[in-house]
């Protein structure tokens, strides 16, 4: 895998739990505030397509995960 797809999971995922978290008709409902980490993971996504900038990908770069090419662009 590549750090796009690495950093797609990892949006996905954060987007996915913190929803879960903060609607109240959710099983493992803890408090709407849960919803603002929604909205902060969207925040960033959104900078990151406008700046291309996305601060994960150094982390997965120096752990080692090539950077592959774009997988929109087959």
């Amino acid at each position: 895998m590549t750090v796009e797809r690495y950093i797609r999971l990892m949006a996905g995922f954060f987007v996915l739990l913190s929803l879960a978290l903060g609607v109240e008709g959710s099983p493992i409902f803890v408090s709407p505030w849960f919803l603002a980490f929604t909205a902060f993971v969207g925040l960033n996504l959104f900078q990151s397509g406008i700046t291309n900038f996305c601060p994960p990908s150094f982390l997965l770069k120096k752990l080692g995960v090539p950077e592959g090419s774009a997988s929109c662009s087959r």
